[in-house]
């Protein structure tokens, strides 16, 4: 297929879905976004998805956290490079180990399992992050919601490649499945009510992404990354959930109701330590074991605790907006116990969501 096809196929798929009813309707469905003035669901909003989404990468350990040794340009001619010629990019890597490692869900070894976040992350996560932006921005009275609900998107995408490809000079097949084939599935997949409405109220799915904050001492983005949470009752009248969150890491688990809407959820699992080259033209991870606990109030999470040997991080505690007050300042907290016996902490304004950073430091050594 000639190199135009694959760039025409894309831009329409994308007009298709920004070009039809590009305002939603007043009396539209909420599935994802219900304006919840704490927790997780009070930092909803395009400045975070973007952070959070676009730099999430940071989280893996042989990945630096100063943002002033990313390579903009270089990651940025590469990865245009590799999206202008994914044919030449693919054959460098093989059509069927193309297909049958980025697309198709056959082998579960990992080195040929670069599938597992496309879905995960690029499909699923994409397309409801399209979706809750689009809930979003109508909410906040935005006209055209779908129009900016894709550009924040497509915003957070780009970026994500660009920091995922900094160091990159060669072919790569990622961005050519995460592209063309798995960002424009998810965003046309949740244009449908039927999987919104099933992902939204029958799994529960909700965004529970960090807190990042900013250390201005070291020039480092702390606590990055894009997360997300589905339940699904065990029986009619029982309280008990099956759960699971994942983005950079995977926690599979239970959940049991409380009163006034609160949960207690807990899961174990594996988190991507570092990423792998393969063959030179794809990537994969390898994983260390995490376990989380988080409590959250409809949905919207309150509090989470992670531990995992990942990073140089090891305990990650989350405070969101509400738990606690100062006067009128809704402050949420990061704490963050890393090797070395260095500590970090975070401080984020809960009253002002669209700013896309806290303010933190870390305390112990130098680095």
């Amino acid at each position: 297929m000639p190199t135009r096809a694959f760039l025409v196929a894309f831009i329409l798929s994308v007009s298709a879905t920004a070009g039809v009813g590009a305002s939603g309707g007043a009396d539209e469905p909420y599935y994802f976004y219900h304006a919840r003035p704490y927790g997780s669901e009070s930092l909803v909003g395009p400045t975070r998805m973007i952070t959070n989404g676009g730099f999430g990468i940071l989280q893996l350990e042989n990945r630096s956290n100063q943002l002033d040794e990313i390579e903009w340009g270089n990651g940025w001619a590469n990865l245009w490079k590799n999206l202008l010629n994914p044919v030449t990019a693919i054959e460098e890597k093989g059509w069927w180990d193309f297909f049958s490692s980025e697309v198709i869900p056959i082998s579960i070894n990992g080195g040929d399992a670069q599938y597992w976040p496309n879905y995960m992350n690029h499909l699923i996560g994409g397309g409801m992050g399209y979706r809750n932006m689009r809930e979003w921005f109508r909410h906040h009275g935005f006209e055209h919601e779908r129009r900016w609900a894709l550009a924040t998107l497509t915003v957070y995408h780009f970026l994500n490649e660009v920091v995922e490809m900094h160091d990159k000079t060669s072919w790569r097949v990622d961005p050519i499945a995460d592209m063309y084939i798995f960002n424009v599935a998810g965003v046309l997949a949740f244009e449908n009510d039927g999987i919104a409405r099933f992902f939204g109220e029958t799994l529960s799915m909700r965004d529970w992404s960090f807190q990042p904050f900013y250390d201005p001492r070291h020039g480092s983005l702390e606590n990055v990354g894009q997360n997300y949470t589905v339940r699904l009752r065990l029986g009619e009248t029982t309280p008990w959930h099956l759960f699971y969150h994942w983005g950079n890491s995977g926690e599979l688990g239970v959940s049991r109701e409380l009163r006034g809407g609160h949960f207690l959820s807990a899961g174990a699992g594996f988190v991507a330590k570092n990423l792998e080259d393969v063959d030179g033209i794809s990537e994969t991870v390898n994983l260390a074991t995490s376990f989380g606990l988080f409590w959250d109030r409809e949905g919207s999470l309150m509090a989470s605790l992670l531990y995992a040997k990942e990073k140089d991080y090891r305990y990650r505690l989350n405070v969101y907006p509400g738990v606690l007050k100062i006067g009128p300042l809704r402050p949420a907290l990061t704490f963050i116990s890393a090797r070395n016996n260095d500590f970090l902490a975070g401080v984020t304004l809960g009253n002002w969501p669209l700013l896309p950073v806290g303010l933190g430091s870390r305390v112990g050594n130098d680095r």
